[in-house]
């Protein structure tokens, strides 16, 4: 899948007034370089995600949600009650994710999707496929193809170090694996979008190569479960539930609109708030700009150094201002990290209020997120060790795979 990419300079009064962009490739706040979710809920037609709706999933799985749940980091969906409603009934579905491999180590940013859908896949018991769109990333970066499937197989051991269950879970790259049944599904996608309707959704330019015009039918096609005869056979009965960042949504508002025009059901989706760079939400995460962000394979030396020197401080500029005015959580790095990493929720609580009031410093919250970040970064990396290369086959090799 598309890379996150937030990035919202400001230069000019005509930039200032410009409107926020959110698609699969490029990610732009408004006038305060700031994401405005209420309004991507309205522009994109998607629905919040309530307290109603997480309960409903701590009630049906048995199992407490995850904080990415409770606190609003995954905030919209679509059907996702339809999805709870085959669930209580006994009716299968299947979970859908991916990456488009473009960096040999993944930053935390790239982990959010896969952590929650470790989690889904856990409490629903239901089998997961993760596409590495390998074939994107040459289209779109100008990658070389072998290098790119190197980078596929080397982004998918970070994955599986995220302790999906191989026995439910299919990895697979697109050079490797697009053909057959899959193939045909993409060929019925494309006949049904035209070329007023893809430049429309995706903004696609007559300079831009044709690879790319057919490439969201790529990204469509794990949406329906015939795509995989190895584990579905060749039913077209099971729903799809995919948990994406929201940019990603132009390509299943697509995949939606097509579904039952060739005999499908609509896939639902999960989908989450972007993670900020380490420079702030109108900061850009790039893989090419290591101070941007945390990666997987970062020293606790190099973790503690980013965070010191880079992490953005909504705190006061002197010890005397953040004591009388408190830290501005809105805009506080560290603060935002904590809510994404921190699995204590009393704690995280306490910090807040102690930082917004400004009893606690930067430099103590940003000591709070070196300790988390370096913690769970470390366990990431003995769990990689042992990801081998045949484990990577295991995980990617079409067997025989009778999950539903």
């Amino acid at each position: 899948m598309a890379e996150q990419s937030p990035n919202g300079d400001v230069e000019t009064k005509e930039v200032e007034q410009q409107d926020q962009v959110v698609d699969p490739w490029s990610v732009s706040g408004g006038a305060d370089g700031r994401i405005d979710y209420n309004k991507l809920l309205e522009q994109f037609g998607c629905s919040k995600l309530t307290e109603d709706l997480v309960e409903r999933v701590e009630r049906l799985t048995g199992r407490p949600a995850h904080p990415f749940l409770k606190r609003g980091i995954f905030f919209a969906h679509r059907d996702l009650q339809e999805i709870l409603d085959c669930y209580e009934k006994g009716i299968p579905f299947y979970l859908y994710t991916g990456r488009g491999p473009s960096s040999e180590a993944l930053h935390l940013g790239h982990l959010v999707p896969f952590m929650f859908t470790k989690y889904l896949q856990d409490a629903f018991n239901v089998p997961l496929v993760i596409q590495l769109t390998d074939d994107e990333k040459c289209l779109w970066r100008g990658l070389d193809i072998d290098e790119a499937r190197r980078l596929a197989r080397e982004n998918a051991k970070d994955i599986i170090a995220c302790g999906f269950d191989v026995s439910k879970t299919f990895i697979f790259s697109d050079f490797e694996y697009v053909g057959g049944a899959f193939y045909r599904n993409i060929i019925r996608i494309q006949r049904c979008v035209t070329m007023n309707q893809v430049r429309g959704i995706f903004g696609f330019t007559p300079e831009d190569n044709i690879g790319k015009i057919a490439f969201p039918a790529v990204q469509a096609a794990p949406s329906f479960p015939d795509c995989f005869p190895h584990m579905f056979g060749q039913r077209k009965d099971i729903r799809c539930l995919i948990p994406c960042a929201i940019d990603q949504d132009p390509y299943f508002r697509m995949t939606r609109d097509v579904a039952p025009r060739i005999g499908h059901l609509k896939p639902a989706l999960i989908e989450s708030k972007f993670f900020p760079a380490l420079q702030g939400e109108s900061g850009k995460m790039s893989a090419s700009d290591s101070n941007s962000a945390i990666f997987v394979n970062d020293t606790p030396a190099q973790i503690k150094d980013k965070i010191n020197k880079y992490a953005f401080s909504g705190g006061g500029a002197t010890v005397e201002e953040h004591r009388a005015k408190g830290a501005n959580l809105a805009v506080d790095v560290p603060w935002k990290y904590l809510n994404f990493f921190m699995e204590d929720d009393a704690k995280l609580a306490n910090i807040g209020q102690e930082y917004g009031a400004g009893r606690m410093l930067t430099g103590e919250i940003k000591k709070e997120l070196i300790t988390v970040l370096t913690d769970m970064v470390s366990r990431h990396q003995r769990a990689r060790a042992q990801v081998t290369d045949d484990v990577v086959d295991a995980f990617m090799a079409v067997r025989p795979m009778p999950c539903v």
